[in-house]
């Protein structure tokens, strides 16, 4: 009997004992580690070997506990001239391309920008709106984006796990409505303020009747005009901000359509002062605007990071989306990795540009500038960081203008070959890797030449993307409040470390 009351004491604190530690063990998830690296010497979003050997010679740390923006996304433009240069591939082709940009086990594209009426990026001029002095736009259409641009962009729903975000800009309104009667500058007549503010919900509702939600728009694409080259209407600060005060942002309000977002401004970073001063200058003019929408092309390298934390500061709790960037002024390299890591691509400033600002525009690697300038953005309070044409093809085209311009992925419609260029790669490491909701958070680095940010995922999941433009490679060790690991990024790389537990 002595026995039997023994063994009956023992095995409760046997099992609690079993049931502690099994707790304990699951407390203690392993910390898992996962490096995918591209680099000019070959790596393409290639995943790697955590590396324990080689001299340590820098820190980068990770502090979860610096919250700063929630991102919005990341991704690139549904243009005409993407759409049609994919329609003349084999369908195996384009679903290769839509399955590179929007699959899972692609880049997973999240947040995208299309055009409202053409842009230089179409095949011709166009407007939804043909009809001169139609004032209640009754014989409103977008009947021309039922061939190429509503496929694409249905196509890409279709491929899309969790969906995206999409937002449309106009570059201009149809003549009819403006003062010199063109299709290239001069500025939206008075009288056709109410008009053209009804045309942004007739875009909305017709593009939600063919199953396309619209997540809010861009008031003017370049309000500063684009030097008279291609379609433009120019607004002054104070003019946009009067536009979307009174017109833009009470109309789609009447319609029932105010979640449909607004963003100010659309071009490049170096004005941003003088047009989020008016923007956000009270309650009254920043009531309809949801935030502010920046190009890149004041610079080859600079991403202005002083103007970039003013304009948040100025209005810390709307967006602030990186809309449009492309290397531009360029033929594509076709096939030729090398390029896109070399310092031989130029752009408009390049040639183009006023004397005293000329050194914003020396010769600058494309994956360098694609690099610096997301992680730069990020760094600075951008949420979102939006690419500009997804397809074009070997010419940088089709374009109607002839402004040649890259994309990721370049196409020979003729050979039906698809080239994903190191620039799809380095665009994949956010996309891919840093989600919706994410937030961004500290990351510092011991070694300057070293570029580092670092998110986390509403997963729980961190993660980092380093970025070594110089030409020897870097060991460094990464220290987390879960975990310390050495690694080595190759020379002319980016990495994308992703920290799960």
């Amino acid at each position: 009997m002595i026995i039997m009351r023994k063994t009956i004491l023992i095995y409760p604190v046997f099992l609690l004992i079993i049931a502690l530690f099994l707790a304990s063990c699951a407390s203690k998830k392993e910390v898992m580690i996962e490096v995918y690296e591209t680099s000019a010497a070959g790596h393409k979003l290639t995943p790697l070997e955590i590396f324990s050997k080689g001299e340590i010679v820098s820190e980068i740390t990770i502090n979860p506990q610096e919250k700063r923006q929630v991102i919005t996304g990341f991704g690139g433009a549904f243009t005409e001239s993407s759409a049609s240069v994919l329609n003349q591939l084999s369908p195996e082709k384009k679903d290769q391309i839509i399955n590179a940009y929007f699959s899972e086990k692609g880049a997973a594209y999240s947040l995208t920008r299309t055009h409202m009426n053409s842009c230089d990026f179409s095949l011709s001029n166009y407007s939804y709106t043909e009809v001169e002095d139609d004032t209640q736009l009754e014989h409103f259409s977008i009947a021309h984006d039922k061939d190429d641009l509503i496929p694409m962009i249905k196509a890409a729903q279709a491929a899309s796990k969790d969906g995206f975000k999409l937002f449309a800009s106009p570059w201009t309104a149809a003549p009819w409505m403006k003062d010199n009667n063109s299709w290239v500058g001069g500025k939206l007549k008075p009288e056709y303020y109410q008009t053209w503010a009804l045309f942004f919900s007739k875009y909305a509702d017709a593009y939600k009747a063919q199953g396309i939600d619209i997540w809010g728009f861009t008031v003017e694409n370049e309000p500063m005009g684009n030097g008279n080259n291609w379609e433009s209407m120019v607004f002054s600060p104070e003019e946009m901000t009067h536009f979307v005060q009174n017109y833009l942002g009470p109309t789609l309000e009447a319609k029932g359509q105010q979640d449909l977002v607004i963003l100010g401004f659309d071009q490049n970073r170096g004005d941003l002062k003088q047009w989020v001063d008016v923007m956000f200058k009270d309650q009254a003019s920043s009531k309809y605007f949801d935030g502010t929408a920046v190009h890149w092309y004041e610079s080859t390298y600079d991403y202005f990071p002083k103007e970039l934390e003013y304009a948040h500061y100025k209005a810390p709790n709307k967006y602030l989306i990186q809309s449009e960037a492309c290397i531009d002024s360029e033929v594509p390299a076709w096939k030729d990795d090398a390029w896109y890591w070399s310092k031989e691509a130029t752009d408009w400033g390049y040639d183009w540009r006023e004397a005293e600002k000329k050194y914003l525009h020396p010769k600058y690697a494309p994956v360098n500038r694609y690099a610096r300038d997301i992680i730069g953005c990020l760094n600075n309070w951008v949420d979102g960081w939006v690419d500009w044409n997804m397809v074009l093809d070997r010419q940088g085209g089709p374009n109607w203008v002839k402004n040649w311009c890259v994309a990721p992925i370049i196409v020979d419609p003729e050979q039906d070959e698809v080239y994903l260029t190191p620039l799809y790669y380095v665009m994949s490491h956010f996309s891919k890797f840093i989600r919706p909701g994410a937030v961004v958070i500290g990351a510092e680095s011991s070694d300057t030449d070293l570029m580092v940010t670092a998110a986390k995922n509403p997963d729980g999941s961190i993660a980092v993307v380093i970025f070594n433009e110089g030409i020897k490679p870097k060991s460094f060790e990464l220290k987390t409040a879960m975990t310390t690991k050495q690694i080595l990024i190759s020379p002319q790389a980016i990495q994308t470390i992703l920290i799960t537990n």
